[in-house]
């Protein structure tokens, strides 16, 4: 009983909890795997049977329970292999991982050998297997095809990956025969440990099977080894290096201390070989943002290598969602999982890429590792700073020996470490061998007896670690030594860490490994302290204590994005701004919002104390976060870290030693591994000071936390909060591998659906906050603002979400992209039907219009139909996903994304032919939710379709509507149009005569801005009094109205015969409501057509403003112009609004100007602002009496006037003071001109004594509001300014 309390105590700190064996079992016999996709045309040799767990030791350890079909599934992930004398017999390595629902890892260490088949049984059964294949091979005159249209996309993905063997393959080598052929089986010796000491274990598992396999017999028996690494081999303290014992060579390992970056022994120069640099960036950049990602490699390790290199690279982020390195045969409906994954998939030799059935690709990176090629998702953000990240890398990688590459570099290293794993362990025994061995023995016992291993004892270490780990001691010490002090004994100290023993080749690969990894980690590390050197700053900390933060978790905000963002450089924000969004980086902000009530995690910790240290020597901290690339200065010393521990070890562990057995135990036949005896390994030590040791200290932890748990929130409590507070995939983080009943397999695609519903939910949430605004913000909902950035991120995440619903439970898998595929279905089930109805005499169209307009506008036509041939016409889009993109997109923008979907789920049929029954889309109840949170975006409008594809024509709709009871609805002249937008303009279009309304291809012109229309003033009827222009575009449905009220015309109004309107978006009308759908509202009226008619008549009736609205009007433009500035570039919009708009600038100075306006006629004409602007004008081109500064300004302001005067366009009086005016702002002279014509003479002719003009104080003050307006580069719509000469 004391020996198994004793062993449990220790455990937490024992180096490895488990060693296993797994093989064939001789008492069953042959089972064939049938889920690994059993294939019954290939030779009996290449099936896949069943494995199993022979022996594993201990029984079970109380906080890590063994997990018998997990290791089985994982040790051997294709089950057993058979082979024959003729084949390769080389043994080889794996580890794997088994990832806890919890997110706790346990390591597992795999060395698979091939051991003869000694059991007749077995024999036997092989030898009939193969006459009966044999038979049916010769038998079969031509192979027969097995596929059905309803097979699912997992089964023929099983069938590509276990695909018939070629014939070159399946030749004599395959064939098995009793009486001439040898049979073997593969055997694995696994050892599963808490933490990835790969090296240590590889080493240690081959030495062990060495000793089977070679000629004399080990030191000791095999149980001796096998209970020293479980019971008596401690984890290495941190910071620490620890020597053990394997059969015939000492092992090393070393775990970094507290301050270092956490442990990694999985060769990152293995990686970079396979992959390249620059592909291992672009897979790095795919994991940082949380993307399905699929490794492919005929070779188990390096799918575990290069996952492992991967994820460790993520520091100070953690992977949070489904991981499985090495997937088995037998799980391979995973790749079905809607969640971002990373998992790896053993190809098969000859197996064809395109052969590969993928359930869904659009969000998917492919690695395949054998190849060296990655293929990325489409829209696919680079990671800051690229090029000078990969030459850092090279630099690296090249001072270690290695090509930045990969490729050929990739198979020397491979092979190279292959090498070094298992020196000529299935080779016979030669007398180099046995010299070498003896030779080993030799130096194992010099080392053993040498007293100068490197172990200091305890007072000796304790001062030294003193004088190490502090750096004012250190200081002290130097000015000691300065000052002539000796400091003899810790001078010795030193000199004792500092001796170095050469060791063998495989030691000095082994520290190359680790310096190079320390290395490149250190790069990794430092370009994320360069970019999120200020995030603190960022963190919202809002709760008062634990227990409501973790309650009100979902509802928080808890990192300040907007502000982040707009903090950072300019080329960072593609990667950024997709990057805070990811489930990865919001944990990292929940672990240090936590950090402020418990301990730190550890990642955070060591990250946070890097930015400190960074702060300390960087007193410029704002050029922490230039855009210009900063190298990593430290690795060196990290470097020099590794290379200490592993040359002067810290502590040795007990030596194995024989144990309580019976003579007669222990023996075993040459070549076959025994079975070892349990009663010796099932039960630890109970004399063992070290157990006892961790035993006490591991009581003590226990006390600690109960009274924790008393002090603070209920631990399981806490746990729950945290996986319900933490959003999708937390519970489905890794699938569970022990139990694949249906009952299991249905409960997990369950999670999945109600995980996707849960991630709409709160992705809708967050895009309406988002795009709310100051709205959302007054109603305790978050941030004010978001950029463009932001909202295409959010929107290209709905557009995963999107697809990864569509691709969850398929049938059938056909093209990269679930949603479009279901779309093409549709159509061409739609079309059929509409041809029906075509081609029979009644004809009721499923479409529906939107009704025509009282005013002209015909309707549009909508329908899904018409938006994906909208889609499939723009052949700037070349791939399915983009295609799915762009319709989401348009859906969106037309606020029908949620209709659109309806209509689409509402094919009940085609929906249960496409997809599985628990599949999202056939889950009634969830459906109609996720179609009511798509619903609730239709509250904002979005420009998502406009604003992305800005290259693309697009056929637009004028109408042009007169006022018909004042003037004639059509004219005699060439009226002509030009339409234009953020994008760009149409140019001058002709409009054919008598002809109200017309088509047209364009450019996508972004949101439109402003119409120009105009006519050439000939015929009898060349006046023309206009209402307004509609102008609609036909893709997006957007209709735009542009109030004009105004003649076209010599000798009428102003005289104008062009005129510039300024357009507004109307709101899409209901079908209630759509006879009144072209009506502005309310809110959002066009300038009235009092204030554009003349001065005389807006004098003498309506409503005239006061002086003081007059001046609020005035400031309410300035400070509109203003914000326009402070707002991101990319969501200005347009200026022109701004300008000349209802509540423009212009708009406020001819309220200005109007105010006190003297209404005499002079011959009976009416008398424009225009007209006293060229009586002052005249007046100061007259007088020489100004002085040197106002004749600056009244030079300026002549020229001007005489350039617009001169301009070939008829654009009237009221068009030449819009310029005027739009000008002096653009040139900052509006400042200059406004007291010349406040002080011309001519004011007091024309302005009435209480004019405002004529307030010296009111002009002052205006003034200074339009010199607010200095500090901004105003830039005119070219529609402005065309045919003026400055």
């Amino acid at each position: 009983m004391s020996a198994s309390s004793a062993a449990c105590g220790a455990a937490p700190c024992r180096f490895a909890h488990y060693f296993a064996v797994c093989g064939v079992d001789a008492e069953t016999g042959l089972e064939p795997d049938e889920l690994a996709g059993e294939n019954f045309e290939q030779s009996p040799l290449r099936r896949t049977f069943k494995s199993k767990v022979l022996a594993h030791y201990p029984e079970t350890v109380e906080w890590n329970p063994f997990d018998q079909d997990a290791v089985n599934m994982l040790c051997m992930p294709k089950g057993l292999s058979f082979r024959t004398q003729a084949e390769d017999l080389r043994p080889h390595f794996h580890s794997f991982l088994i990832t806890r629902e919890d997110g706790s890892r346990t390591y597992g260490f795999v060395h698979t050998f091939y051991e003869e088949v000694t059991s007749p049984q077995i024999r036997s059964a092989m030898q009939t297997l193969h006459q009966m294949h044999h038979a049916q091979h010769s038998s079969a005159s031509n192979p027969t095809s097995s596929s059905s249209s309803s097979s699912s996309s997992m089964d023929s993905l099983a069938s590509s990956v276990d695909e018939v063997d070629s014939p070159s393959s399946s030749s004599s080598s395959s064939s098995y025969d009793a009486s001439r052929d040898t049979l073997y089986v593969s055997k694995a010796l696994c050892l599963v440990t808490p933490m990835p000491f790969m090296h240590a274990c590889r080493r240690f598992l081959a030495q062990l099977h060495r000793a089977v396999t070679g000629a004399a017999a080990p030191p000791l028996p095999l149980e001796s080894y096998v209970h020293n690494i479980l019971y008596e081999v401690p984890l290495p303290p941190p910071g620490r290096s620890l020597k053990f014992h394997g059969v015939h060579e000492p092992i090393v390992c070393q775990r970094p201390g507290p301050g270092e970056l956490p442990l990694a022994d999985f060769p990152l120069g293995d990686a970079f070989a396979l992959l390249g640099a620059e592909n291992l960036l672009q897979l790095f950049t795919c994991t940082l943002l949380e993307m399905q990602i699929l490794l492919y490699s005929q070779d188990y390790q390096r799918l575990m290598t290069v996952a492992e290199c991967i994820t460790t690279l993520l520091f100070p982020f953690q992977w949070q969602h489904v991981y499985v390195p090495i997937l088995p045969a037998s799980l391979l409906h995973f790749l079905d999982a809607p969640v971002p994954y990373l998992m790896g998939l053993q190809s098969k030799e000859g197996t064809d890429r395109s052969k590969l059935e993928l359930p869904q690709e659009a969000n998917l990176c492919f690695v395949d590792i054998d190849n060296h090629c990655v293929e990325l998702p489409e829209d696919f953000p680079q990671f800051p700073n690229k090029a000078q990240f990969i030459q850092e890398l090279s630099d690296v990688l090249q001072q270690l020996g290695l090509s930045p590459n990969g490729g050929t570099a990739a198979t020397t290293t491979v092979s190279r470490t292959a090498a070094t794993t298992t020196p000529g362990d299935s080779a016979p025994s030669t007398p180099g061998r046995e010299r070498k061995a003896a030779t080993a023995a030799a130096a194992l016992r010099r080392l053993e007896d040498d007293g100068r291993n490197g172990n200091l004892g305890g007072e000796e270490r304790a001062v030294l670690e003193l004088l190490q780990g502090n750096a004012t001691l250190e200081r002290l010490q130097a000015l000691a030594r300065r000052t002539g002090v000796t400091v003899a004994r810790v001078d010795a100290l030193r000199a004792g860490v500092g001796v170095q023993h050469r060791g063998t080749a495989e030691d000095e690969e082994e520290l190359r490994n680790a310096k190079l990894n320390v290395q490149v980690r250190e790069v990794f590390a430092g370009r994320f302290a360069t970019m999120f050197a200020d995030y603190e700053a960022f963190v919202i900390q809002s709760a008062p204590d634990l227990e409501s933060w973790l309650t009100n978790r979902e509802q928080m905000h808890n990192f300040d994005k907007a502000s982040f963002l707009s903090d950072q450089p300019e080329p960072y924000l593609p990667f950024l701004s997709h990057f805070i969004e990811t489930q990865m980086f919001a944990t990292f902000i929940d672990n240090k919002i936590m950090s402020q009530w418990e301990e730190k995690e550890p990642l955070l910790r060591v990250f946070d104390g890097r930015i400190d240290k960074a702060r300390l020597y960087n007193v410029r901290v704002p050029s922490m976060r230039s855009s210009s690339y900063q190298r990593c200065t430290h690795l060196k010393e990290a470097a020099q870290a590794i290379e200490q521990r592993l040359l002067k070890i810290d502590h040795t562990a007990i030596h194995p030693h024989l144990l309580d057995m019976k003579i007669g135990q222990g023996r075993y036949e040459q070549g076959f591994f025994p079975k070892l005896q349990a009663h010796v390994l099932n039960a630890g030590p109970t004399n063992n000071k070290w157990a006892h040791r961790t035993a006490t200290a591991q009581r003590r932890k226990d006390r600690h936390r109960q009274q924790t748990e008393h002090l603070t929130l209920d631990n399981d409590l806490k746990e729950r909060y945290m996986q319900e507070a933490r959003s999708l995939g937390q519970n489905l983080r890794q699938p569970k591998l022990s139990d694949l009943s249906p009952a299991v397999i249905a409960q997990t695609n369950w999670k999945f659906v109600e995980g996707l519903l849960k991630e709409c939910r709160l992705k809708t949430k967050r895009m309406l906050v988002e795009k709310l605004g100051r709205e959302a913000v007054e109603l305790g909902h978050g941030e004010a603002s978001i950029t463009g950035l932001e909202e295409n991120t959010l929107i290209a995440s709905l557009c995963d979400l999107l697809e990864r619903i569509w691709s969850h439970g398929l049938q059938v898998k056909q093209g990269k992209s679930a949603l479009w595929s279901h779309l093409l279905h549709y159509q061409a089930r739609e079309e059929k039907v509409e041809q029906q109805k075509a081609e029979s005499p009644v004809s009721n169209g499923p479409e529906r219009r939107k009704s025509e307009s009282a005013i002209g506008m015909p309707g549009l036509r909508v329908s899904v139909l018409q938006d994906m041939r909208h889609i499939q016409s723009m052949s700037e889009i070349k791939t399915e996903v983009g295609r799915a993109r762009a319709w989401i997109r348009l859906s969106l923008e037309k606020k029908l994304l949620s209709q659109h979907l309806k209509q689409l789920l509402s094919r009940q049929a085609l929906t249960k032919k496409l997809y599985k029954r628990y599949a999202f889309l056939r889950c009634e109840e969830e459906k109609e939710q996720f179609l009511f949170h798509l619903l609730s975006l239709n509250a904002v409008d979005y420009f998502c379709f406009t604003s992305v594809f800005t290259t693309i024509m697009i056929p637009y709709r004028a109408v042009i509507i007169p006022i018909k009871k004042l003037s004639n609805a059509m004219t005699t002249s060439n009226p002509w149009v030009c339409v234009a937008g953020e994008l760009g303009d149409s140019g001058v279009m002709q409009i054919p005569k008598n002809v109200l309304e017309m088509s047209f291809d364009c450019q996508n012109l972004g949101k439109l801005t402003t119409v120009q229309l105009g006519h050439d003033n000939s015929g009898l009827l060349a006046k023309w009094l206009v209402d307004c222009v509609m102008v609609r575009n036909e893709i997006t449905g957007h209709t735009y109205k542009f109030p004009c009220g105004r003649w076209l015309g010599r000798g009428v109004d102003d005289g104008s015969l062009e005129r510039v309107l300024i357009g507004e978006l109307l709101a899409p009308s209901g079908e209630e409501d759509s006879g009144k759908g072209c009506r502005t509202p309310e809110l959002q009226r066009s300038p009235c057509q009092s204030r554009r008619i003349s001065i005389t008549t807006a004098g003498g009736r309506g409503h005239k403003p006061t002086s003081a609205q007059i001046q609020e009007s005035a400031s309410e433009a300035v400070n509109n112009i203003i914000k326009h500035f402070h707002k991101p570039e990319k969501e200005r919009g347009s200026l022109t609004i701004l300008l000349c708009g209802d509540s423009g600038l212009v708009a406020a100075l001819e309220l200005l100007f109007h105010h006190g306006f003297k209404s005499a006629r002079i011959f009976q004409k009416a008398v424009f602002v225009w007209d006293f602007v060229e009586k002052a004008v005249a007046y100061m081109e007259l007088g020489e009496h100004a002085e040197p500064p106002a004749a600056a300004s009244c030079q300026s302001l002549c020229r001007y006037t005489s350039a617009i005067t001169s301009t070939p366009r008829s654009i009237g009086k009221d068009g030449k003071f819009q310029l005027l005016v739009c000008l002096g702002a653009r040139d900052r002279l509006l400042p200059q001109w406004l007291p010349l014509l406040a002080d011309c003479p001519v004011l007091l002719r024309m302005y009435e004594d209480w004019a405002l003009l004529r307030d010296r104080a009111a002009v002052n003050t205006l003034i200074g509001l339009l010199e607010a307006l200095h500090d901004f580069p105003i830039t005119l719509d070219t529609s402005l300014v065309k045919g003026v000469d400055l």
